[in-house]
């Protein structure tokens, strides 16, 4: 699980962090749901927190004071919703990315580059 004792708490950051970006609208992502889980050694996933996108499409504080462990993170975006609202039909009704975490004193900015028909990935700064 998160370590959130005053003591371990370097930053007032969130460790993790994310940003959705609209590549068919050229502009951020606002208003989409995302689900931050860890995988626990059932290998099922911890709900650790959710957030929404702000309007700059960008969620900072989603463990917030938070020192990770290592382990498998995913964060699930509900990308269907976003383009719902929209009016657009979109394939994607969601998007879940996992990645790892090795070690408790980085930053891992996940953004999201979003269309209707596609998405893309990487590790951000």
């Amino acid at each position: 699980m998160i370590d959130n004792s005053t003591d371990n708490v370097m930053t007032m950051k969130s460790p993790i962090t994310t940003h959705v970006l609209d590549t068919m609208r050229g502009e951020p992502a606002a208003g989409i749901k995302v689900v931050l889980e860890l995988q626990n050694d059932s290998s099922k996933w911890d709900k650790l927190a959710e957030g929404k996108t702000d309007n700059d499409g960008r969620i900072g504080d989603l463990l917030l004071g938070a020192r990770l462990v290592a382990g498998i993170y995913r964060l699930t975006f509900q990308t269907g919703a976003y383009f719902e609202a929209k009016g657009i039909k979109a394939f994607y009704p969601y998007v879940t990315v996992a990645f790892e975490v090795t070690g408790s004193n980085s930053n891992y900015h996940v953004p999201l580059l979003l269309s209707p028909f596609g998405y893309s990935t990487y590790r951000g700064s």
